[in-house]
């Protein structure tokens, strides 16, 4: 893959604003591959605070379950896809075949020129969920991050606001 880079973290953890230092390092434009849904008014919320924090230059594409188009459309632009974790989510609740989406996302990858940085939330940490589909969300944002990590050039770890160098 050409300079990828997996930022997995917590809640909170200080990922996505480590993503954005990272690829505001490439000059702009930037893109912003935003895959959450506003379900309802505080998802909104923490949508809008996402963008209010991101300066001029960064363009953003709402992309909650087709995420190669937009890498391969724009493969010179330096790109964030935030979060691969909501995208699974997306997968999961619309059925569709997630390791087609995850070797399709794999393929896009390699024929990028510009930096990819890809965000994930680590939701492995802790117990084990008490329904089936949290456990199979678990398991799959599992191998998900995996598979990703195996390809990326770099992993990162956030911490606390800190990104801890894995990969």
């Amino acid at each position: 893959m050409n300079q990828t880079t997996l930022i997995l973290g917590g809640t909170r953890s200080g990922k996505s604003r480590h993503a954005e230092t990272l690829l505001q390092q490439n000059p702009a434009p930037w893109l912003y591959l935003a895959t959450g849904r506003a379900w309802d008014a505080e998802m909104q919320t923490r949508i809008e605070t996402h963008k209010s924090r991101r300066p001029k230059g960064w363009q953003t594409h709402e992309t909650p379950i087709d995420l190669t188009t937009p890498l391969k459309t724009h493969p010179n632009t330096p790109a964030l896809v935030d979060c691969l974790t909501l995208w699974l989510t997306n997968l999961l609740l619309e059925e569709h075949d997630i390791p087609a989406h995850t070797i399709s996302l794999l393929e896009t990858l390699t024929t990028r020129t510009a930096p990819t940085i890809l965000v994930g939330s680590e939701v492995g940490l802790g117990i084990v969920p008490e329904n089936a589909l949290a456990r199979r969300f678990r398991d799959e944002a599992g191998l998900l991050h995996q598979t990703i990590a195996q390809y990326a050039h770099h992993v990162f770890l956030c911490v606390a606001g800190y990104p801890l160098a894995v990969k």
